[in-house]
């Protein structure tokens, strides 16, 4: 047993000194070794990578622009930006560089708090209202719900991938229960002691009794406007 359990501690060191050593071998090198391996490697110490929602159109080698709210103007005379807004399909900007009728997901709802809307597969909002014309802009979700967003708020053009996904079917289900979703019982199809609608005669839910209404498993009531959630405090 001390045997397995110094070779497992001699395998997890070497695993350990494997991962570590690239990052060793960059910051021992001198600074005109480091600097020319900096520009021949685009992953670099100084490249910062991070995931993003794949648009329906984005492909491999495909390039994406992320505009922040408070760009300086120079940045802005970049020819890139002055570009068709549609064909930057991918990049993330203000809401108020856009134009009417632009397909967009991933949108914030306060500056800076990061995307909240529309980040379901194969889902994309569209702009009703000319973005530049005032403070808020109109924008339709893919429920028809039209919504004002601030127009320094920021968002993605283009539509998510994976438009299929509301397709799929499960094929047995145990697929259901693969994805992480157990099964829900009935309350009526329950023994009296697992819930309160459990037992009686057919389908009834007041289990020999008249007069009961819809409970949860633990007795509260469902209906008739009662409180089941935790009281608001008082101010």
């Amino acid at each position: 047993m001390a045997a397995i359990l110094r070779a497992r501690k001699v395998s997890s060191t070497l695993f350990c000194n494997f991962l570590r050593a690239p990052i060793r071998q960059f910051t021992a090198a001198s600074d005109a070794s480091a600097t020319q391996s900096s520009s021949s490697n685009p992953m670099s110490n100084h490249a910062v990578c991070s995931l993003v929602l794949s648009t329906s159109t984005m492909q491999v080698g495909s390039k994406i622009h992320n505009i922040s709210a408070g760009a300086s103007q120079s940045a802005l005379n970049n020819p890139i930006f002055s570009l068709d807004i549609s064909s930057q399909f991918g990049s993330c900007m203000p809401i108020s560089m856009m134009r009417i009728g632009t397909l967009i997901h991933n949108i914030e709802l306060r500056p800076g708090e990061g995307g909240k809307l529309v980040r379901a597969a194969g889902t994309a909002a569209k702009i009703l209202k000319e973005p530049s014309a005032s403070k808020y802009c109109l924008i339709r979700l893919p429920s028809g719900r039209e919504k004002l967003i601030d127009t320094s708020c920021r968002a993605t053009i283009g539509t998510v991938s994976n438009p299929e996904h509301g397709t799929k079917r499960l094929r047995k289900a145990g697929h259901s229960r693969w994805l992480g979703r157990r099964p829900v019982v009935r309350g009526v199809a329950m023994n009296p002691v697992d819930h309160p609608h459990g037992g009686g005669e057919g389908k009834s839910k007041s289990s020999g009794g008249h007069g009961k209404v819809s409970r949860t498993p633990w007795g509260k009531p469902t209906k008739s406007g009662y409180k089941t959630g935790p009281l608001k405090r008082r101010k």
